[in-house]
């Protein structure tokens, strides 16, 4: 029986990804809301369509097959008993202070015809005017009158690499960094749990939603079946990586080593794969700012359990050890210049989706950056990213493989 799941690289021939049209969630972004909601700024949603439609197309052409969250999600609500359980969760997660609030949140989403307008109905979010005859009658109503919404939308969606992420055959269902973003991974628990592509279908967890700790897809890189990537950031605690490790070797997946990248607790840097990522059997993007004061730790299954090594060496000596390589090329972003790296890092310079061996798929916006990608060999695919950028986070973030080949 062919597995739903197969990503034992971050090169492999793309053949099926998971993405999420941005949809209601970014109109219901405001400035007065935007550090709560992990935004820099508004994007104009339907700008932001047509480049994320454009993304979609790049690999269409390619023959990727594109699956969409927002489907999957709606197509996984089964029957009633599975839809109405995933409404009460859905509340009960939203923290909602008003129980009439709550009351009046349930009658709106069960009002909705179709299982897809729900679905974008709990991504979108919702404002206390939608609800349904609401009066402010308790005190938490009437002091808590000023916040407009009564659910928090949810406009880093379109960034699916993060709330879950697939290694091998199994996947991470992410504790995620910030309080807003946890209620993204409700979808993916409902989608490998129910849905026809995966129910049943043997996909492993390597991680848990409902672990106290935090990690997320963005800081996951698989270098090959037998070495996993994962960054200590702003965004993932070092104690969920040992988690991760120690199941991911129990469980006897192919993995042997995992090295653990130090790259500091930045807003500007949030996840591995916006510093790193691997574009080629030996060539790998980088942002010049954290080659000084990278430390990698190398993490095996020793007989006595986890052993951890502080890796003392040159990055590029570091991965020629893990992938037995002779030599590796590091593209750094922005040629090395730290005001190009700088500028073009924080537009996702760095953060390329590898669709096969030497190929990306990239934003136009990052010229320099492009142009190294080029001179070293790479084919670039180029897309449009002016609005989608504003939510810090370039193609790879967009998308989360479910199959790619072995190499």
């Amino acid at each position: 029986m062919s597995r739903p799941i197969n990503v034992y690289s971050e090169i492999g021939k793309l053949k099926s990804v998971l993405v999420h049209r941005p949809g209601g969630e970014l109109e219901n972004l405001m400035p007065d809301y935007l550090e709560r909601l992990l935004f820099d700024d508004i994007p104009y949603l339907e700008k932001a369509q047509e480049e994320h439609d454009q993304f979609v197309e790049i690999l269409e052409s390619k023959g990727i097959e594109v699956l969409y969250l927002e489907n999957l999600a709606a197509e996984s609500l089964l029957n009633d008993k599975i839809k109405m359980d995933f409404i009460d969760q859905y509340l009960d997660e939203a923290n909602i202070k008003s129980k009439t609030a709550k009351v009046k949140a349930k009658e709106l989403l069960l009002s909705l015809p179709t299982n897809k307008e729900l679905i974008d109905k709990t991504m979108a979010g919702m404002q206390k005017v939608e609800l349904p005859q609401f009066e402010k009658s308790s005190l938490t109503d009437m002091v808590e009158s000023e916040y407009p919404f009564v659910i928090d939308p949810m406009p880093n969606l379109y960034f699916t690499r993060d709330p879950f992420a697939t290694i091998g055959h199994g996947i991470s269902l992410n504790r995620m960094f910030a309080e807003t973003r946890n209620r993204e991974t409700i979808y993916a628990q409902y989608i490998f749990e129910f849905h026809p592509r995966f129910a049943g279908k043997d996909v492993p967890k390597v991680y848990n939603r409902d672990e106290s700790t935090r990690i997320e897809g963005g800081d996951e890189l698989i270098l090959s079946k037998d070495v996993l990537a994962i960054g200590i950031s702003q965004r993932t605690d070092a104690a969920s990586i040992e988690k991760m490790a120690k199941t991911i070797f129990d469980q006897g997946m192919s993995f042997k080593h995992i090295l653990a990248f130090d790259i500091g607790e930045y807003r500007k840097f949030m996840h591995l794969d916006t510093v790193f990522t691997m574009v080629d059997y030996d060539k790998f993007t980088i942002h010049p700012e954290i080659e000084g004061d990278l430390v990698v730790y190398s993490i095996t299954n020793g007989s006595n359990g986890l052993e951890i090594l502080r890796e003392e060496d040159t990055l590029e000596n570091i991965l020629c050890k893990y992938l037995h390589l002779d030599k590796v090329h590091l593209i750094r972003c922005g040629g090395g210049n730290l005001t190009a790296a700088a500028r073009e890092q924080w537009n996702d310079g760095s953060n390329t989706l590898t669709i096969a061996p030497g190929e990306v798929v990239v934003y136009d916006r990052n010229p320099i950056t492009n142009k190294l990608l080029e001179e070293a060999g790479i084919k670039l695919n180029s897309m449009p990213g002016s609005e989608l950028v504003r939510g810090r986070g370039g193609p790879r973030c967009m998308s989360m493989p479910l199959e790619r080949e072995d190499i």
